[in-house]
């Protein structure tokens, strides 16, 4: 994959490791929306390099990769790297350093890891890093602020870059916390602040309730689809059924999906659709399930009831090597977990 590039925003800043010992595991960042403080001052782009800087074209097999957050999952990162065809892996983010290099370089066959600060969206227009992208074998979004990710990436050579790598190229792309938000053909931009899922049901348009949806990040096996992390962890279930009833009326969808995957927990999807859950906690996946929201309006509490059956889900509980499966396809064959409804009353969720 790789040669050094040097853009046209000066030279970049390497550090080169050669080790393959392990360093302790990313935790990823929570959103934090407007009230975050990128850099982004310097015109310089700042890259990491562990392994090899030699540029290799390895053969490499499709697959998403949905983290929830918080301590990273070994199995699902293997999972990546094993796509990757022994690879170089890229890292973007849009602030911390290179605290995946040593971790992910020494889980598994790597050529190289190279995160790439990309934290204005100056750099984000600059050729050389999206080149960077797509010349990988592997890419992941670390967590930090997504609105970061959107105001700076959005409608830039690194959004098509990443489209490039799941469409085109056919490589593992995966992200986690943030990097997961921005993964679905829907998706929670966190503009305004972070919205908690009491602020959601009691009114679905709450200014900090900023969604939006395909425009940035295009992969087809999540369409109609949005994701949320950190689920049950920091009770997300509710600010995400809320936004499945904003995706019916606002947009005129009659099928909506969502994948919620709480923290040390991620859903790995194969490149013929079939998900399977890693990791300790759960992943939920969620589909309306008939007629959208009774009520939906700003400033009025949420109620989507339908009989007590609003919205379908199916709850599969991780394991080290993936439990569970899920057609994405389709969305109608589940195994190894297990199904109810959830349906929202007067701004309170409940299930059934």
């Amino acid at each position: 994959m790789r040669k050094i590039l040097f853009g046209s925003l000066s030279a970049l800043a390497v550090l080169t490791a050669c080790s393959k010992s392990v360093a302790p595991k990313a935790v990823a960042q929570p959103e934090s929306g407007l009230n975050a403080k990128a850099p982004g001052g310097s015109g310089s782009i700042v890259t990491y390099l562990t392994g090899d800087a030699a540029d290799v074209q390895t053969s490499t097999s499709a697959g998403l990769m949905l983290m929830g957050g918080s301590t990273d999952v070994d199995a699902a990162i293997q999972w990546m790297i094993s796509k990757s065809g022994g690879g170089d892996a890229v890292v973007i983010r849009s602030s911390g350093a290179d605290g995946y290099n040593a971790y992910m370089y020494g889980l598994g066959t790597l050529n190289s890891v190279e995160t790439i600060i990309i934290d204005t969206r100056t750099k984000a227009l600059d050729a050389s890093v999206a080149q960077k992208i797509r010349n990988a074998e592997m890419l992941f979004i670390a967590g930090g602020d997504q609105w970061n990710y959107v105001s700076y990436w959005k409608d830039t050579p690194v959004e098509d870059a990443i489209n490039y790598l799941i469409n085109t190229k056919k490589v593992p792309v995966g992200g986690t916390s943030a990097g997961l938000a921005i993964l679905g053909s829907a998706y929670y931009t966190a503009q305004n602040g972070s919205v908690t899922s009491a602020q959601a049901l009691g009114d679905p348009y709450h200014r900090y309730s900023t969604i939006d949806r395909d425009n940035f990040i295009n992969a087809p096996l999540l369409a109609n689809t949005i994701t949320d992390s950190h689920y049950t962890q920091r009770d997300r279930q509710g600010r995400h059924i809320s936004w499945l009833a904003r995706m019916m009326k606002d947009w005129g969808m009659t099928t909506v999906r969502g994948i919620g995957v709480d923290e040390q927990t991620a859903v790995c999807v194969e490149a013929n659709g079939l998900a399977k859950v890693y990791g300790t906690n759960k992943a939920y996946f969620l589909s309306n399930n008939g007629l959208g929201a009774e009520t939906c309006l700003s400033r009025t509490s949420l109620t989507w009831n339908r009989n007590q059956q609003a919205v379908r889900a199916y709850a599969i509980t991780g394991s080290a090597t993936g439990n569970g499966s899920v057609d994405l396809n389709t969305w109608n064959s589940f195994s190894g977990g297990t199904a109810y409804f959830y349906f929202v009353n007067n701004g309170t969720l409940a299930q059934n």
